[in-house]
């Protein structure tokens, strides 16, 4: 086996494990899903059968990640972190076939007991803050926060908040990477140092 499992985890066959993986207490890994390498699952993560993981994830304790979701590479998941599959669940009410695609791209990260509902895009090295609920897609780099969760800055791929404004024509510098991203509009992207 080229990953760490723990004792008390369950991984159903058929499900695909990246190498360097570390699989957590309690654990549940349905069969279908696939793992990346260098993931880590903390304790009490779901991970259903329609599931995409990068590699380079961190998914914290108590987070459910279920069908339709994918994570791509890098992706920080916070503890109790919440995804939902179904817009409009009922008990009584069959929606199975009703499942929404969520994506979440590359370096984003997903803070502690946020929502993200299903059917939305998170771009890559966006940062949602703790508590959020997130119910329409979200630009690459952005910084949101709130119910419903609204865009109030941008963050470097470091993790900073960058010193510009929502929209206009703006440029900053990353003062870890010395990385430089310029604002055209109400687009971020990064100019390689």
């Amino acid at each position: 086996m080229s990953y760490y499992q723990h004792s008390s985890a369950i991984i159903d066959a058929g499900a695909e494990i990246g190498s360097g993986s570390r699989i957590w207490h309690f654990v549940h890994i349905c069969s279908g899903a696939k793992i990346g390498e260098n993931v880590s699952l903390g304790q009490n993560v779901f991970v259903g059968n329609k599931v995409i993981i990068g590699n380079k994830c961190k998914i914290q304790n108590n987070v459910s990640v279920y069908d339709n979701v994918i994570l791509e590479e890098g992706v920080f998941c916070g503890p109790s972190m919440v995804f939902t599959n179904v817009y409009n669940p009922r008990s009584l009410i069959e929606r199975k076939d009703q499942y929404r695609n969520t994506l979440v791209k590359k370096g984003a990260t997903l803070g502690a007991n946020c929502t993200i509902v299903c059917g939305v895009t998170i771009g890559k090295f966006a940062f949602i803050g703790a508590g959020a609920v997130v119910n329409k897609d979200v630009p690459d780099y952005a910084l949101m926060v709130g119910v419903p969760a609204k865009q109030i800055g941008w963050m470097s791929e470091f993790g900073e908040q960058l010193d510009i404004p929502l929209c206009g024509n703006a440029e900053s510098i990353c003062q870890h990477t010395g990385n430089k991203y310029v604002l055209k509009g109400n687009y971020l992207q990064k100019i390689h140092a």
